[in-house]
């Protein structure tokens, strides 16, 4: 993809940002099978204005999550953002790691 295409136009800036992004599910349950997993991925990347509605659609088209994560609650309230180029397989692992600690 050419560079032009990457960029994103707003009233006030022009940019192109990239990010490593990592998310986990409330109390850690095993709920992204390859199914979810890939209609996530679909929503993460069609509708990233609209915050809060990734939760919402997975629990409309997969009803079986709704008896792992009560309070109709799918993301843990923190997650870890580190702008591509400096973050590393072990910072992220270590961010994950100090998470699972809470629980």
């Amino acid at each position: 993809m050419h560079i032009k295409e990457k960029l994103m136009h707003y009233r006030t800036c022009v940019c192109n940002i990239n990010y490593y992004m990592v998310w986990s599910v409330k109390y850690r349950r095993k709920i992204l099978d390859p199914e979810i997993e890939e209609y996530l991925q679909e929503l993460v990347q069609q509708i990233p204005e609209d915050k809060g509605i990734t939760g919402r659609k997975l629990f409309e088209r997969f009803l079986e999550i709704r008896n792992q994560l009560w309070k109709g609650e799918l993301w843990n309230h923190s997650y870890y953002v580190e702008t591509i180029g400096s973050v590393s397989e072990e910072n992220i692992r270590r961010y994950m790691e100090h998470q699972s600690k809470s629980y």
